[in-house]
């Protein structure tokens, strides 16, 4: 019935052609294999599931639209990821209205803001997926040490750790610029 855990390309190609009982089981069978991999992807439990369910939303709706049913897998995966970045830009943006919203805002503040934020998402998105978490956990979302140490199963010194990394690929990733060119 399946292979590898993914539906048959049976039960795609019967899905495409609108057997409800053959989406259902796509649906269901894809459902382990996107949360994963928004697991890896989005900064939160709750972005990730939120954006495993707009795949298999998507893949619900337009399965009619998918031309190979080997190419089932890289297009949900493709959902997922330009859902998790989408959700990252939206901390993003909320940050930035938060920021213009005080008057007293820093020169320091004022330049952070000015910088590209397809370039902080696309650092973001390039460090490993442990240090990405817990930049996004303590940085972005303000949780604290030992609930972000916690959330992730680590300890304090380790989280401490991968965090001092993520900043500093940041950092430098910041100083070098788009093209690794020195600002």
């Amino acid at each position: 019935m399946t292979h590898h855990g993914w539906p048959a390309p049976r039960f795609i190609a019967a899905a495409q052609e609108g057997d409800a009982a053959s989406l259902t089981l796509v649906v269901q069978s894809a459902h382990p294999h996107v949360r994963r991999f928004a697991d890896h992807l989005c900064s939160t439990p709750q972005d990730a599931e939120d954006a495993a369910q707009e795949a298999l939303i998507i893949l619900y709706s337009k399965i009619g639209t998918l031309r190979a049913s080997a190419a089932l897998a890289s297009w949900l995966f493709r959902i997922v990821r330009n859902e998790c970045l989408r959700r990252a830009r939206r901390v993003f943006e909320e940050a930035d209205a938060l920021a213009d919203a005080d008057a007293s805002v820093s020169a320091e503040d004022e330049v952070l803001r000015r910088l590209d934020a397809e370039e902080i998402t696309r650092l973001i998105q390039a460090l490993p997926d442990l240090q990405r978490r817990v930049l996004i956990m303590r940085d972005v979302l303000g949780y604290p040490g030992s609930v972000t140490a916690e959330r992730l199963g680590l300890s304090t010194a380790a989280m401490k750790s991968q965090l001092h990394r993520a900043r500093t690929a940041m950092r430098d990733g910041l100083r070098d610029g788009p093209r690794g060119q020195a600002r």
